[in-house]
This record gives C-alpha cells, sequence and structure tokens, in this order.
C-alpha cells in the first residue's frame, strides 16, 4: 500500500451501525486483532489487552452491561457478530488504548470489514460484575476499559463523509 492508498483508507473509513450476521473468518479476524498490537504505546509498555468476543452469550451479556449503563436495551454493538473489547493499564491507558482502537478500526477497513467505536467500556470494568469477568478470563482486575469495536460486515453501503470544517488545522 502506498502513501495514497493509505490516506484514502484514512479518508473513506466510516462509523457502521447496522451488521450482517454473517461471521467474520478467522484469518481475517486474526490479521485485524494484530494490526491493533502494532499501536503505539506509552513507554513500549504494551499495557492494552485485546478481546475478540464471538460467543453470542458473552457478546449478549456485554451488551446489556453496556446498555444499562446507557440507560436503555437497545445493542449498542449494533448486531456485529464480534465485538472487540480493548482494556489497558497504567498512567497511559486512555491513549495506549485509543491508538490500539484506531488501528483496529484502519485495519478492517482494509480488510473490507465495517466498525463503529462503542463507549462505556470504563464503566462495565470498573464495576464489579465487570471485575468479576476480568477474574472469569484471568485477567488482571488493574485493567480499565478503554472502548469496543464493533466488527462486521456492513449491512448498508456507508455514508460519504461530511465536509471536514475551516478551522479544524491551524497553522502557525
Amino acid at each position: 500500500m502506498n502513501h495514497e492508498e493509505m490516506l484514502t483508507l484514512i479518508k473513506t473509513r466510516r462509523s457502521c451501525r447496522s451488521y450482517r450476521p454473517d461471521a467474520v473468518p478467522e484469518d481475517v479476524l486474526d490479521k485485524v486483532l494484530e494490526a491493533g498490537t502494532y499501536a503505539p504505546t506509552g513507554g513500549g509498555r504494551q499495557s492494552p489487552v485485546i478481546i475478540a468476543v464471538r460467543d453470542s452469550k458473552l457478546r449478549s451479556e456485554l451488551s446489556a452491561m453496556n446498555a444499562e449503563i446507557m440507560g436503555g436495551d437497545s445493542d449498542p454493538y449494533y448486531g456485529a457478530p464480534v465485538v472487540v473489547l480493548v482494556l489497558a493499564e497504567g498512567n497511559t491507558f486512555v491513549e495506549d488504548g485509543t491508538c490500539v482502537l484506531e488501528n483496529l478500526m484502519l485495519a478492517a477497513h482494509a480488510m473490507g470489514l465495517a466498525t463503529v467505536w462503542v463507549h462505556r467500556e470504563r464503566e462495565m470494568f470498573d464495576n464489579e460484575k465487570g471485575k468479576a469477568l476480568l477474574r472469569e478470563w484471568g485477567l488482571p482486575e488493574t485493567l480499565r476499559g478503554v472502548g469496543a469495536v464493533a466488527l462486521g460486515y456492513a449491512a448498508q453501503e456507508p455514508v460519504e463523509a461530511a465536509p471536514r470544517k475551516q478551522n479544524y488545522i491551524v497553522k502557525l
């Protein structure tokens, strides 16, 4: 991929809020997840943990946890067949996890998949129910939720990007 193709990839990625139920092939998912591991992290600590959830029961449980925090009961993951949680620890956990989430979304777009960043994972894993899941998964309770990516094949074509704000870039 040359620099122009990379810039086009960045400019054409869109958030998707409607997914087909089709499973994401294992090799495609692996490539997307691997891209997340190459995100920069503070001090090179590589603190983020990426959790790919494909199990429908667990996915439903996570959806309900997130929706409860949101104050509703709709699926915050929009029916995507995969939910990728990103948790991290340390004083740069937000920044580290954010870089991982961006890498995941760009890699997914490059592989023909759709994504949307979903919030409230911090609240989900800062409470006892979330800590219990971390213990069940054999992960440290010191991990903090940064966000999640709903991942799958889009049910419809994405809309074109809105024009960028005039004052978005300031050169001094």
